[in-house]
């Protein structure tokens, strides 16, 4: 599966669980939906994925965590705030380039159309 279709289905399952649910729930709850649904998909995933940083030969175990991380491809950062800041961008792109994904999603889902709070961020694609 390529990233853009990952990402189609991604979109798609953040455009259901917004409809459902709307803005106003805790980025972990949004969390917790998402990969309870995409659990069902069968295509794998990893929560809360330590992202390390290696310096010089050195393997730097910090603290990194992107959120999502689908069939090792796509990074999905999840966000429920008032709006998004470029250091969000920033957060995704660094993920991107530490783990050689190509594509990112930024999706905030405190918006009142979801459409406005899906962002793709790419590395190299």
């Amino acid at each position: 599966m390529t990233e853009n279709e990952i990402s189609r289905l991604v979109v798609d399952l953040c455009f259901k669980i917004h409809t459902q649910y709307g803005p106003g729930l805790f980025e972990s709850v949004y969390e917790e939906i998402f990969c309870y649904e995409w659990e069902k998909s069968g295509i794998p995933f990893s929560r809360q994925h330590p992202v390390p940083l290696i310096h010089e030969a050195v393997k730097l175990d910090i603290g990194f965590r992107a959120d999502i991380i689908i069939d090792s491809k796509v990074v999905v950062e999840l966000k429920s705030i008032e709006a998004l800041a470029p250091v969000h961008h920033k957060q995704v792109l660094t993920y991107l380039k530490l783990t050689n994904c190509k594509l990112g999603l930024l999706i905030n889902f405190n918006v009142a159309l979801i459409k406005e709070g899906i962002h793709r961020i790419v590395n190299k694609l």
